[in-house]
């Protein structure tokens, strides 16, 4: 744990000299994670109260509190102490909620960023909380990801209305009736049923998780289509009817990664974040990211990537790329070295994109 240098409170700062990172990380199987050593921080210090940027979400506030909880476990000295501001950021994306257009038609998911970063270089924030999956792969000037947090489960999953309750024996669609109306503004989602189930209808559905699932219960729609991670961060897990394995389904880039941005310039508080990072997410997120830099595809481009860190040390990365009707549809996967993430991911993208349509990428 972290021990204190020294303290002060209001506008004092607060100096941290070792620790070791608490939180393991939680994948689909529920293993823990073998605890990670002791590392070493250098002295620093902090003005306070630190101030964190955020969007103003149910599942983004969710996602802010189990950052600064993991913060709080790291440095002990922060316990029950008010040396955090949260700041509810509203966003483009938020904004444009409530109006059923599909995020892709818009502007893409940069668009739940674009303030945050905004207030991150004018020093309204200093830290800001992030889906990752949610950040464009080539930040504005002066932002860095600091650190990226343990990966909660990537999978995707199917939530069905009243009229579907029941059990699915054929397969992750196999209770979704012919011509069913599903739920979803994510267009890779989108391909990859379509794909296997061309008789589906997909409408557009926006509004945050919760009233997703309000208007599958009032009947809107049969179903729809929802993060695992998302439900598990709001407690609302037992709402999945389906949870539809990685190998079927290939999640967006980061699923279920939380990553946390600062000013480039801020290297002191880039080194303190750098000690909760977790190992694994970080090597999954660099070689997705960069798969997804590699396909240089638009905002309605439907791809996925999923990396997987193996027991020996290896990372397995799949890659998915596809037209938004499903009638194309490409999956490779490769294998190789966690330090080769970056080249892994990128060597994959470059790969799906050398043969697929052209048209795909407009």
């Amino acid at each position: 744990m972290i021990a204190p240098d020294g303290f002060a409170d209001g506008h004092g700062t607060v100096a941290l000299i070792e620790g070791a990172a608490a939180g393991a990380a939680t994948c689909p199987q529920h293993r823990q994670a073998p605890a990670r050593p002791p590392v070493r921080v250098k002295r620093h210090a902090r003005g306070l109260p630190l101030k964190v940027g955020t969007r103003g979400s149910p599942l983004a506030l969710a996602q802010t509190r189990s950052f600064l909880r993991l913060l709080t476990d790291f440095c002990p000295v922060l316990r029950g102490m008010d040396v955090f501001q949260e700041h509810a950021i509203r966003t483009t994306g938020d904004a444009t909620q409530a109006s059923g257009v599909r995020l892709a038609d818009i502007g893409g998911k940069e668009l739940f960023a674009k303030e945050i970063h905004e207030a991150l270089l004018d020093g309204r924030v200093d830290v800001a909380v992030h889906s990752l999956k949610d950040l464009e792969t080539e930040l504005p000037p002066g932002i860095a990801i600091a650190c990226t947090l343990a990966r909660e489960d990537p999978s995707d999953t199917l939530v069905f209305g009243p009229s579907l309750e029941g059990n699915c024996a054929q397969g992750p669609y196999g209770m979704l009736p012919a011509g069913a109306v599903i739920g979803t503004s994510s267009v890779r989602r989108q391909a990859q049923l379509l794909h296997a189930r061309p008789d589906l209808v997909v409408q557009t559905i926006r509004g945050n998780v919760h009233n997703r699932l309000d208007k599958v219960r009032r009947g809107e729609f049969a179903a729809t289509l929802l993060a695992m991670a998302g439900l598990r961060r709001l407690g609302l897990e037992d709402e999945a009817s389906v949870v539809i394995d990685p190998a079927v389904m290939v999640p967006s880039a980061c699923q279920g990664i939380i990553g946390i941005t600062a000013r480039a310039e801020d290297t002191e508080l880039l080194e303190l974040l750098g000690a909760i990072e977790d190992a694994d997410a970080k090597v999954a997120s660099q070689a997705e990211r960069s798969l997804l830099g590699a396909l240089a595809g638009s905002c309605s481009t439907p791809a996925g990537a999923y990396a997987r860190p193996l027991p020996d040390g290896a990372l397995h990365v799949t890659g998915l790329v596809a037209s938004m009707d499903g009638t194309f549809l490409l999956r490779r996967s490769l294998s190789g070295r966690r330090s080769d993430a970056r080249r892994l991911g990128t060597e994959l993208g470059e790969s799906l994109r050398r043969d697929a349509p052209a048209g795909i990428f407009d």
